[in-house]
């Protein structure tokens, strides 16, 4: 299956288990069943209208200028004019670990992100790397379809807790409706489900992303060397703020706090992400990274 029908088909499991529960949670109506169909509409609508925003203002991402840093401005446009793409806006995000993610529904709303720790480990190619593979993201438009996966996910795990207590503190009569062991099934079940859909959605791009920025800058072993060290870094420093939901868009997990967290992660896991760098970058006549 070609990966935009595989992406589709697994945007439509993620519609029809929000809509599933909207059904259950109305004790079978199908009135209901119309309303949460609504409203995911409105909500995806609203994510595409004002996904770069949401986004910037969630992390409070800051919209640099090129007097600010001319070096990730340098890189940036270096590598914006290799991709045949247009010169995104460049921003700072205030977080503790080295990591990057792009938003925007589209390339003249993009924005690339980055954090001061990242600009302060990563030498200029693998900056390179790094910025290749978010233009990757930003040229296929990965960062849509990320954000609003991450948001329809997000609204299933928030309408699902909200009907599980409804069911337990809600009367005699609502407990012992046959629509209640739905609810509760759907409460265990359902959240897991959305993390795996929206899973399957992200690996998949993130190794079409490594490739296509890898090729981009004719460096694999560049970005390589890059999710090694951002790897090593997220993995021994908890993040101060943030929300695992929007885990998909970065470059790298970030949130690798629980079990839970690393069962169901967005990626992608990064040691294979190097050895496939590394067999691109033998083709290439170029060096391998350690893994």
């Amino acid at each position: 299956m070609k990966p935009m029908l595989r992406t589709a088909a697994l945007f439509a499991l993620l519609f029809g288990l929000f809509a599933l529960i909207g059904y259950a949670i109305g004790g079978g109506s199908v009135v209901t069943l119309g309303v949460f169909l609504f409203l995911a509409g409105i909500m995806n609508l609203v994510v595409y209208l004002y996904s770069d925003r949401i986004v910037l203002a969630n992390y409070r991402a800051k919209i640099i200028s090129e007097a600010e840093n001319p070096r990730l401005f340098r890189i940036v446009a270096r590598v914006a004019s290799d991709s045949g793409i247009p010169m995104p806006r460049v921003a700072i995000v205030p977080m503790n670990v080295p990591n990057a993610f792009a938003t925007g529904r589209n390339k003249s709303r993009a924005v690339v992100c980055v954090t001061k720790p990242l600009l302060d480990n990563l030498d200029d190619d693998e900056i390179e790397g790094v910025i290749a593979h978010e233009m990757a993201h930003i040229r296929d438009r990965d960062t849509l379809v990320m954000t609003i996966a991450a948001t329809v996910a997000g609204a299933i795990a928030i309408f699902v807790r909200m009907a599980y207590w409804n069911v337990l503190f809600g009367g005699r009569d609502r407990r012992n409706d046959g629509s209640a062991i739905i609810v509760v099934i759907a409460a265990i079940t359902a959240p897991i489900a959305a993390a795996m859909i929206q899973m399957a959605i992200s690996r998949t791009r993130e190794f079409k992303a490594d490739r296509e920025g890898a090729l981009a800058t004719g460096k694999p072993w560049a970005l390589a060397s890059a999710l090694k060290k951002l790897e090593l870094a997220n993995g021994r420093t908890q993040i101060k703020n943030g929300n695992p939901a929007s885990a998909s868009l970065f470059i790298v997990n970030p949130f690798k706090g629980s079990a839970l967290v690393k069962l169901f992660s967005t990626h992608p896991p990064t040691e294979e992400r190097i050895q496939r760098l590394n067999e691109l970058s033998e083709t290439m006549g170029g060096p391998a990274v350690r893994l």
